[in-house]
């Protein structure tokens, strides 16, 4: 496992790690050796997964990846003569992304919402999920001291996946929000929860539900990463261009990016709306 776990660090590091030990707890409750497990025994692994913990395919795929880069790792190091997960059928991740985000106006009810709040991370919080794309780990993450000026810019320092540190602009919105979080402290996090602490995902879920709450929007299960979806759509609607989406979203591959968005736009050209706005004049 630490060869393994080796090659990856921050929260790449940490969800490769928890991957990986759902599946060796699910080895230790069949009483199964990890390195002696057989190419059915994987087979049995992915079929648990789909079953009886019911998660979603891209989930399946994800899991299933960290198993089977775990034994291509064995195998490397001459732990196993061959890997038992060369041959497993991966299961089909669909097109779409099953988050859909919230609409032009939800997220504007969103952000007045976070902006009259008593709360004042509120709105930064909103701010930097949804008008910067921060990824909530990303957003948590940041410091006072990541805050300062490039070439006659306000940035943020933001440290993503893999530990890749970027400068991300502040517009002057998301700047205000920002100041109005850090309330004149010179060190710390910029987002704090209740106990004055560093603001977790957690703690930001459950904010994001109140917000929602109170601006009215109905959404069956609120969470930080709606907000990236909605940065992306909402660019997209704006007229900005894929390529630039995607460098805004730092996205390594365009089909995540377009994948983001697939998922609303088919929703918004369902042929129920047709077939209603044709049938009009009878109901």
């Amino acid at each position: 496992m630490a060869a393994y776990l080796g090659r990856y660090r921050g929260q790449t590091r940490l969800h490769a790690e928890s991957d990986l030990r759902v599946f060796l707890r699910w080895c230790a409750r069949h009483d199964l050796d990890a390195l002696t497990a057989m190419r059915a025994d994987i087979e049995r692994y992915v079929r648990w997964l789909q079953d009886e913990g019911c998660y979603q395919p891209s989930t399946v795929s994800r899991r299933l990846s960290v198993v089977v880069v775990f034994y291509r790792v064995c195998v490397i190091d001459q732990i196993l003569p061959h890997s038992p997960a060369d041959y497993i059928r991966r299961p089909s991740v669909p097109a779409e992304s099953p988050t859909l985000g919230l609409g032009h106006l939800q997220f504007e009810a969103l952000i007045t919402t976070a902006r009259l709040s008593d709360n004042i991370n509120d709105f930064a919080l909103v701010a930097m999920l949804g008008l910067l794309g921060l990824r909530i780990f990303e957003a948590c993450g940041c410091s006072i001291s990541d805050i300062g000026e490039e070439h006659g810019h306000r940035v943020l320092r933001v440290r993503g996946k893999g530990g890749k540190v970027v400068l991300v602009p502040l517009p002057p919105a998301v700047a205000r929000a920002i100041d109005r979080a850090v309330d004149d402290r010179e060190s710390g996090p910029i987002l704090r929860n209740a106990l004055n602490r560093r603001m977790d995902r957690h703690a930001a879920t459950r904010r994001l539900k109140h917000l929602a709450a109170g601006a009215g929007i109905r959404m069956p299960r609120m969470h930080p990463h709606m907000l990236r979806h909605t940065f992306v759509t909402t660019m997209l609607d704006a007229g900005v261009s894929l390529r630039d989406v995607q460098i805004a979203a730092r996205h390594a591959d365009p089909r995540t990016t377009m994948r983001y968005d697939r998922a609303r736009r088919n929703l918004d050209r369902h042929p129920n709306y047709i077939l209603a706005a044709y049938m009009a004049s009878g109901t």
